[in-house]
């Protein structure tokens, strides 16, 4: 009889192999993620009335500034919050519910992600939201584009708790600066930790930051089919072995 593997993403898979996919999916992963992140979060700030899709901090800041300061509140940058809670929520139970563990888990979020980017292609190329950014057409783009950033750090935590964070640039920032100056020092290093994932932060930030310009010019040449680019990319994560 078969025994399944519980962190496998298939029932006769062994647990070397799926240690080892794991493996590939955390050095090869993170960079194409923080690509996906820099554009669904530019193309949402252009097009959908200034409401960070990935970057939920930026919301807070702004809605803080509203309250206190006074101006006009998008709806959809109030509302993204909390669908950002229930979507990582449901990226939980999802993953207590499927079973799966690392490698096999990440590629279900990865197809989920897709799913959720592809749908908010389709969405805007039939509605054209970025034509009323502040209208119920754009919250709706807002919620479902929110939904597949909370599904990409949901499987950066549930499925490859070693790689770095792809849509907060603040700590990888900071670890590229101190990991630089510990090689560069010629004394015993300060930065204690993964060096290779310290090493690898320039990556994540060249990707998040490549993905913001090419967005932009999407946005500018392409409008509300910018959304093809993060979905694409998406679709490459869910093929990626």
């Amino acid at each position: 009889m078969a025994t399944t593997d519980s962190s496998a993403g298939h029932p006769w898979s062994h647990p070397s192999d799926e240690a080892s996919a794991q493996s590939r999916l955390e050095r090869r992963l993170p960079t194409l993620l923080s690509v996906i992140a820099g554009m669904v979060d530019l193309i949402g700030f252009l097009t959908l009335g200034n409401v960070f899709t990935a970057h939920i901090t930026g919301n807070l800041v702004v809605i803080a500034a509203l309250v206190v300061r006074g101006g006009r509140m998008n709806l959809a940058q109030v509302l993204a919050i909390p669908v950002f809670i229930l979507a990582v929520a449901a990226m939980w139970l999802l993953a207590r519910a499927s079973g799966r563990r690392g490698a096999g888990l990440a590629r279900l979020l990865l197809l989920i992600q897709f799913l959720l980017l592809a749908g908010v292609l389709m969405f805007s190329a039939i509605t054209n939201p970025g034509a009323n950014p502040h209208g119920v057409k754009a919250g709706i783009a807002v919620m479902i584009a929110v939904s597949a950033m909370a599904c990409q750090f949901a499987l950066l935590r549930l499925a490859l708790p070693i790689a770095p964070s792809t849509a907060v640039m603040t700590g990888n920032l900071t670890n590229t600066v101190l990991s630089l100056l510990d090689t560069l020092s010629r004394t015993q290093p300060l930065m204690v930790g993964d060096t290779e994932r310290l090493r690898g932060s320039p990556h994540l930030l060249i990707g998040f930051f490549g993905g913001c310009m090419v967005a932009a010019a999407a946005v500018s040449l392409l409008g509300d089919w910018a959304w093809s680019f993060p979905a694409a990319l998406a679709g490459l994560a869910v093929a990626l072995r």
